[in-house]
């Protein structure tokens, strides 16, 4: 195949949305009923694949997304979860509003006991950035957080 005629290919093959990318496109967080509701347990996800778009420079972030929750009366179903931290890849947004978004979606959906989620962003410019947010149900206040040396 000449080059001519590959690049025609590839062309017409990229025009094409993959079913991922469709999968991804239509995205939605949902949730199932919570089977153990007798004892509050922790569940825990990491995201290491985590990538969006710096708003200012256009440059891509890399993150691990850290969620950990006591849920109440609903989980989070996986592969939607899975999609919807994909759906991120092209959006121009912050690393606070990152997190704080994952953080929002997450207790509107499942409305838990307690939750977390943690962006913790890969070096860009000699700064490490880590953004934590927290949310306890029956919270009326932002939560007052603990502000500790790290070793």
């Amino acid at each position: 195949m000449s080059q001519k005629s590959s690049k025609k290919a590839a062309k017409n093959s990229s025009s094409k949305k993959l079913y991922g990318e469709i999968a991804i496109e239509e995205n939605k967080l949902e949730r199932f009923q919570n089977r153990t509701t007798a004892r509050r347990y922790l569940i825990s996800f990491e995201c290491p694949e985590f990538t969006c778009v710096c708003p200012r420079s256009g440059f891509p972030d890399f993150a691990t997304i850290r969620i950990k929750y006591v849920p109440d009366q609903y989980c989070v179903e996986l592969k939607s979860l899975k999609l919807y931290i994909n759906g991120f890849r092209n959006s121009k947004i912050f690393h606070e509003d990152v997190t704080n978004g994952i953080l929002d979606d997450l207790v509107e959906l499942l409305d838990p006991h307690e939750i977390e989620v943690v962006g913790d962003f890969t070096v860009r410019g000699n700064i490490k950035t880590v953004v934590t947010s927290r949310h306890l149900k029956g919270q009326k206040k932002p939560q007052n957080l603990i502000i500790s040396a790290q070793v």
